[in-house]
């Protein structure tokens, strides 16, 4: 997982690069923030308008982000002709948690925090079969922020953040953000009243896909789209 997120770091910075040196936008490296709350990777006027609806807990969500993070990056936006936005969808407190905490910090940090918590998902998410009774109830009980601090305790996302540059204070001021976990409880709500029933799931140009949670499948109604 480390050397995937170092690759990624590595061939990011050479695209910015190589964009830099030619007459051509590398749109890789554009990456922007939205009131949804949301990430937009790629030319913000790109035809092709790809949004996709991730859980953190997901493990499908997961599999998509390793299946798709090169070739949508490689063959898609970094030629302008697709933009991507994902939206979380929290399905419990630990996806609110991991949420913010990928959120956490200036807007260029994202592409790496997300691809890191969904790389290493299958790692730090044993706490959900694991955890005992007690520190079940600290994630239930208390504030919001008493509960993600005690789930980023019980789940080590301390630790893994501090792998990304994250101080234990930087960390809980991300934590502490309740107006960004609010706006993302919200978005999430509204997702789910616009037909939103499962992760991953994909709209193309606002439009909400059916039968599309598998990379293979998506990739053929991009391929369409080009």
């Amino acid at each position: 997982m480390k050397a995937a997120l170092k690759l990624l770091a590595v061939g990011m910075a050479a695209l910015g690069s190589i964009g830099a040196a030619a007459p051509v936008q590398n749109w890789n490296v554009v990456v922007a923030r939205t009131a949804w709350p949301s990430h937009v990777f790629g030319n913000p006027a790109a035809p092709v308008k790809l949004v996709e609806y991730v859980s953190y807990t997901c493990p499908h969500c997961a599999e998509f982000q390793i299946e798709s993070e090169a070739p949508l990056r490689l063959n898609y936006i970094r030629s302008g002709k697709l933009s991507l936005e994902v939206r979380p969808m929290l399905r419990d407190a630990v996806d609110g948690t991991v949420a913010l905490l990928a959120y956490c910090g200036p807007k260029d940090k994202f592409a790496i925090n997300h691809s890191m918590f969904l790389r290493s998902q299958s790692k730090w998410i044993t706490p959900m079969i694991t955890a005992n009774a007690a520190q079940r109830a600290r994630w239930s009980t208390g504030t919001r922020l008493q509960r993600a601090r005690a789930i980023a305790t019980d789940f080590h996302f301390y630790e893994i953040m501090a792998t990304r540059g994250y101080t234990r204070t930087m960390v809980d001021q991300c934590l502490a953000d309740e107006a960004l976990a609010e706006r993302m409880a919200k978005a999430s709500d509204a997702a789910v009243e616009a037909g939103v029933d499962h992760t991953p799931s994909f709209a193309i140009n606002g439009q909400l896909l059916v039968g599309t949670d598998e990379w293979s499948v998506l990739q053929a109604q991009l391929a369409a789209r080009m």
